[in-house]
């Protein structure tokens, strides 16, 4: 493997301003790529804090762009793809990392969660991938989509689950639809992660803190899988989703604490 693989590649990774989103950033600098880091409200903690890792990102001799991007506005995610070709002129590697969603049942949302739920965390992945097709095509890019486990089994506060099953269906059918455009398109399921959510995620789940080290999955395990994916080394695997969760997800009963 080349030193730097992703020498003058360009990846953008959606609400990547903090938590797993900032460690693909890091993980695609050190590799060479210069990046797009985006965040969806002015003003807020992570404009601060996508400053900051551009900061970073610059200071180790890449470059670094900074995106204010709510995906889901479609002429949001226009200008965000317009202001990556105006700066890098090219786009290799778009990763769907945004989400956004209240830790609430389903039959208890109300009708405008309900729709922010659709929105950001299906219809705007859906806009991310249409905008990016003409960049990705030029340089047989790649689409990775960060999803969790909460596509595959119930938690009862848990309505993003929903949205993360559906984006893996549309990862198998875009890796079919865009095959002869030459973009691949995959996705990587995430295990439990300590990222700011997981304050807000122990209220909802009685018995987490509970669980061993050894089941809970760092940023970097998913950013590294993200990082296969988008190089050489996966360039056999197209349609797929990967679970990474240190095999938790292999026992469908696990006593609290075993």
């Amino acid at each position: 493997m080349s030193e730097l693989p992703f020498k003058k590649k360009v990846a953008l990774i959606t609400g990547s301003a903090r938590g797993i989103g900032s460690v693909i950033v890091r993980t695609f600098s050190a590799l060479g790529a210069n990046v797009v880091i985006t965040h969806r409200k002015e003003g807020g903690s992570s404009e601060a804090r996508g400053k900051k890792l551009c900061e970073e990102i610059s200071g180790r001799g890449s470059r670094a762009i900074l995106i204010n991007c709510d995906i889901s506005q479609k002429k949001s995610v226009h200008k965000a793809i317009e202001d990556t070709k105006a700066h890098f002129g090219r786009l290799d590697f778009l990763v769907l990392n945004a989400a956004r969603a209240p830790f609430k049942p389903i039959e208890k949302l109300f009708e405008r969660e309900l729709r922010d739920l659709v929105n950001t965390n299906y219809l705007g992945h859906v806009f991310c991938i249409q905008e990016a097709i003409p960049l990705l095509e030029k340089t047989k890019g790649k689409i990775v989509f960060i999803s969790s486990l909460g596509s595959r089994f119930h938690n009862p506060s848990y309505p993003l689950g929903s949205m993360k099953a559906a984006m893996e269906s549309v990862v198998r059918d875009c890796s079919e639809s865009l095959r002869e455009k030459d973009i691949s398109v995959n996705g990587v399921c995430g295990g439990l992660v300590k990222t700011d959510s997981f304050k807000t995620l122990r209220m909802y789940w009685d018995g987490i803190d509970r669980l061993p080290g050894w089941l809970f999955v760092t940023p970097e395990e998913i950013a590294d899988v993200v990082i296969f994916l988008c190089g050489h080394e996966g360039r056999g695997i197209n349609g797929q989703t990967l679970v990474v969760d240190r095999g938790m997800s292999n026992s469908l009963f696990r006593r609290v604490g075993q």
